[in-house]
């Protein structure tokens, strides 16, 4: 099986093969465009992603027993495990979901159960397979719509004539030109039902997706019917209500349904962050206790079961899951040991020094100083950095994270609005629209605030 990312180009309806050519090491370079350094993290996604297209070619029988090699990634916050994860899943066009391990708590507890995650993955995939969807139909909705507008438009009617085809295609004509967006139409709205919420006990067997009652409020519409109401507005807001009306029709939600099932199963991601803090040893007491639980619970969902949710049965056995964690108290041999077993591969990420700070300043697509310059520019401030304002904050950076807690890469966020903040602030009023910012001007936006210890702990 061929995965296929949306073209960039038309209404997204032709697709242009990618994953399939993509090599590990193509891959490592498309993260290399958002992600500075952490090369062995990169290697191991890249290797995951490829034996999942690698899967896809087998036979049936055979990819029924390929299981993903699940990944545990060990490093401080800020480093960069989350975005890699991220970026691997929009490169292969995957439900994502990000989860602390730590919200969860052992069945037979009040608190978000293990199972809610695959759950929430399924709502991702439905939301992005609609979203895929509506982009298909999007031509032939605003046709549609557009058609519907002019129909109230055109004056009443006894029978079609000649002078009706003419009096559209003015009408038409005026709607494109912009001439007709604030005249008012009247047309039929939707009324939205009233939210209902169903209350149950705590406890196992007692989740939303137990309930007999959980799907009630879904069926309400079918069994009253839709309401609706004559509602007067701008034509402009009218087609954009018409349009969302037609793209609804044209899209057919069952088999978004499937779909997105099927996408979940075959290429869904889960993200488990924090998965060093549930980690506790066997025969350990208070708080341990329950940790473990959560573990073992855990454990089935990664290990592949079947999850009951609203839209149906789903397995688990061939969702990629990436584990998290710091590891500054704990250590992977501190989960349990089946746990452990279904993470084989193991990486470290390394601690940022200055020099990576100065290539996350300049170098990714979204580099953080590309952001502010593109910020400021929308009020006509032409922002540009010098190498030695560049080295500057990432200095700054390098150092308050080794006097204070390591916060990696976010310190250079904090950083960076302290310096612009008077300009960010006087931005609308300056008469100079050309701002340079050199090392002198960012030691006197942190200078004090970094001789006032007590000061940089709340402000850095």
């Amino acid at each position: 099986m061929v995965i296929y990312l949306p073209s960039q180009h038309g209404n997204g309806a032709e697709e242009t093969p990618l994953l399939d050519e993509l090599t590990p090491r193509e891959i490592v370079r498309e993260l290399d465009k958002y992600v500075i350094g952490q090369a062995d993290a990169k290697k191991a996604v890249a290797v995951a992603l490829r034996n999942r297209m690698r899967r896809q070619r087998l036979d049936p029988d055979m990819a029924e027993d390929v299981m993903p090699k699940n990944i545990l990634m060990i490093g401080s916050t800020g480093v960069g495990k989350t975005e890699i994860a991220r970026r691997l899943a929009k490169l292969a066009n995957s439900p994502f979901l990000k989860v602390e391990a730590s919200k969860f708590t052992e069945v037979g507890y009040v608190g978000r159960d293990v199972e809610s995650m695959i759950r929430d993955l399924v709502e991702i995939a439905i939301d992005m397979i609609r979203d895929e969807k509506m982009e298909e139909v999007e031509e032939r909705a605003e046709r549609n719509a557009e058609e519907r507008l002019i129909d109230l438009l055109l004056p009443p009617q006894t029978e079609p004539n000649e002078v009706d085809s003419k009096a559209r295609e003015k009408l038409r004509d005026k709607l494109h030109a912009g001439k007709l967006d604030e005249q008012s139409v009247e047309i039929d709205v939707k009324d939205r039902m009233p939210a209902f919420e169903f209350m149950a006990s705590p406890g196992p067997g007692n989740g939303p997706d137990d309930m007999d009652m959980s799907n009630f409020k879904d069926m309400l519409p079918a069994l009253f019917g839709p309401r609706t109401r004559k509602r007067k507005m701008p034509v402009a807001e009218a087609l954009d209500y018409l349009i969302q009306e037609e793209e609804q029709k044209l899209v057919d939600m069952d088999l978004v349904t499937r779909t997105a099932i099927e996408r979940v199963e075959k290429s869904g991601i889960i993200f488990l962050d924090e998965i060093d803090k549930i980690a506790g040893r066997e025969g350990g007491q208070g708080p341990d206790v329950s940790r473990e639980g959560v573990q073992r619970d855990i454990l089935p969902i990664v290990e592949g079961t079947t999850v009951n949710t609203r839209y149906g049965f789903v397995r688990t056995d061939h969702i990629l899951f990436i584990a998290a964690g710091a590891f500054h108290v704990s250590k992977p041999a501190d989960l349990i040991p089946e746990l452990q077993g279904r993470f084989p591969i193991r990486v470290e990420l390394k601690s940022l020094t200055q020099e990576d700070f100065i290539r996350i300043l300049r170098e990714p697509k979204n580099a953080l100083i590309k952001q502010c310059m593109a910020l400021l520019e929308t009020e006509g401030i032409k922002l540009t950095f010098t190498d030695d304002a560049i080295k500057e904050i990432a200095l700054f950076a390098a150092q308050v994270n080794e006097v204070m807690e390591n916060i990696g890469a976010r310190r250079l966020h904090t950083i960076m609005e302290k310096v612009l903040e008077e300009i960010s602030f006087e931005g609308p009023d300056l008469k100079k629209k050309n701002v340079k910012i050199d090392a002198k001007y960012v030691q006197q936006q942190l200078s004090s605030i970094v001789k006032d210890q007590d000061l940089s702990k709340y402000i850095l």
